[in-house]
């Protein structure tokens, strides 16, 4: 039998406690800044993490990701000190009490969590020419952010909590990472257990922002186009119960 033929007659149909564990770590995963515990991530299980990531969807099949591991003290330092200055670049561009709110917010967990993940883009891996990458250049990056997200659920499905560093400079980062000129950090991450999980995003929770109403933001064959009043009630419902923390 050819892989083709066994992969159309195997049964691929998740079970009910498969969907809805799948729906509980999408609907559960957090941003994580303050809660990081000092234990360390076992190979195994850091492993699996990356083999999750590495499945992620990419144009071309092209694979454009690499993760560098930051485990140095010295190399978290200087993270560190990159990020503080680009944050307090970022707290001057609010206002008033967003930026007292601002600056009353962890938002990083560099030197806390036990690994950081540094996520990049490599936009020359295969050659200029992409399979499906002819006509939009950065569906490499694109495909890239794929990958972060998968390792983010695999993390939360291990137990494990994920932060996205990204008040950083650019250029910084990668110097301090040694990249070439044709690499891109996507994303910096910190990795780790943590002492718990927020029941709503923490800027949520904090006030500085709400989260969108779904009915809003999907509409019909255009741009603000005609709405679906049928489906714009089952969009409500599922949005309310996913707020109560009830599985769809």
């Amino acid at each position: 039998m050819t892989d083709r033929a066994a992969a159309i007659q195997g049964d691929d149909t998740l079970s009910e406690a498969d969907r809805l564990g799948l729906y509980r770590v999408l609907l559960s995963r957090r941003d994580v800044r303050g809660q990081f515990l000092p234990d360390p991530v076992p190979d195994e299980v850091l492993a699996r993490i990356l083999v999750a990531a590495h499945h992620a969807p990419s144009v071309g099949f092209m694979q454009p990701w690499s993760f560098i591991l930051v485990r140095s003290p010295e190399v978290r330092g200087r993270i560190r000190q990159a990020f503080a200055k680009a944050n307090d670049e970022a707290a001057e561009m609010f206002e008033g009490e967003a930026r007292d709110t601002y600056r009353s917010l962890k938002l990083e967990g560099i030197l806390e969590s036990p690994v950081n993940i540094c996520v990049t883009c490599d936009r020359d891996r295969v050659g200029p020419v992409v399979l499906g990458r002819t006509h939009i250049p950065t569906m490499d990056l694109y495909s890239t952010v794929c990958a972060v997200e998968n390792l983010w659920l695999a993390a939360r499905a291990e137990g494990l909590g994920l932060g996205w560093v990204s008040i950083i400079s650019e250029p910084a980062l990668k110097d301090i990472l040694g990249l070439p000129e044709r690499v891109v950090p996507v994303a910096y991450l910190c990795l780790g257990r943590v002492s718990h999980f927020f029941a709503q995003p923490e800027l949520q929770t904090r006030g500085w922002r709400k989260r969108l109403p779904l009915t809003d933001l999907v509409s019909l064959d255009r741009w603000e186009g005609p709405r679906d009043e049928t489906l714009g009630a089952e969009l409500a419902k599922a949005q309310e119960k996913a707020e109560r923390g009830d599985l769809p």
